[in-house]
């Protein structure tokens, strides 16, 4: 790719045109869930998937930019993606101006028009969002260089799916076990698979599958990020969870 954006815009040339804002609804209300009530949560995800993290790295489904602000300063190179004519309208608002900083307009499974080869691909709750996630992950792996990594963080197990997964466009949840098979049938090797957030599951599983909840409150999911994850940080650090909210996969390219 060269430095124009997708829609033949170069970065930093001028301010992209304003999107109005969706009506709220559920996929909104999935990026307000990761925006400003989120902090605590977003640093947690973080710390666990920093140490896989090279120098240049390509976010899919990078929704408002909260998750990638946490990194965009340590990185020589960042390419955000979405598909979503907000979210990327307020992308290119977040980055306005950095040249070392690429906004895509990106559907997979399809052709990955990056600048240049990254070292990492992080996709954070966004492969169960698609249908052919085989074919996605292989796609993906062509943007990447020999060796480097592609880190996968999406909703864990079935038993957990409800009403939410539903109206937000989830295909499915993961266990460790369908995780791996995707991704060894993607022609990636895998460094790691396991659960996390295991406190998260339970409360999801009482809130989501018990009471049925279909649409998550903020406030609840600020509590929960004030009260619950640093709780989760700590237990973690002593305890491999069984079970958890969520599946986090480190894959290599072959």
């Amino acid at each position: 790719m060269t430095d124009e954006q997708q829609d033949g815009s170069p970065i930093g040339s001028a301010q992209a045109s304003p999107v109005p804002q969706p009506a709220a609804g559920p996929q909104s209300l999935e990026n307000h869930l990761g925006g400003a009530e989120g902090k605590r949560y977003r640093a947690y995800q973080y710390d666990l998937i920093a140490p896989y993290m090279g120098r240049s790295l390509l976010e899919v489904g990078s929704g408002l930019g909260h998750f990638s602000q946490q990194f965009a300063d340590r990185l020589e190179y960042l390419a955000v993606s979405d598909n979503d004519p907000y979210c990327l309208s307020q992308l290119k608002e977040r980055y306005y101006g950095r040249d070392d900083v690429d906004v895509l307009d990106l559907a997979l499974p399809g052709d990955v028009n990056v600048r240049r080869a990254v070292d990492t691909v992080v996709l954070m709750n966004v492969l169960e969002h698609i249908e052919d996630d085989v074919g996605a992950l292989r796609d993906l792996a062509s943007c990447v260089e020999a060796s480097g990594r592609i880190i996968v963080w999406v909703p864990g197990y079935m038993a957990l799916y409800g009403q939410f997964d539903r109206e937000v466009g989830h295909c499915r949840r993961y266990t460790p076990a369908t995780l791996r098979r995707v991704v060894d049938s993607a022609g990636l090797s895998i460094e790691v698979c396991k659960p996390v957030n295991f406190i998260g599951g339970i409360a999801w599983w009482l809130t989501v599958r018990r009471f049925g909840v279909a649409h998550l409150n903020p406030g609840l999911a600020s509590l929960y990020d004030v009260m619950v994850v640093p709780v989760t940080k700590v237990l973690e650090r002593v305890f491999h969870p069984p079970f958890g909210q969520s599946v986090l996969c480190i894959a290599r390219v072959r």
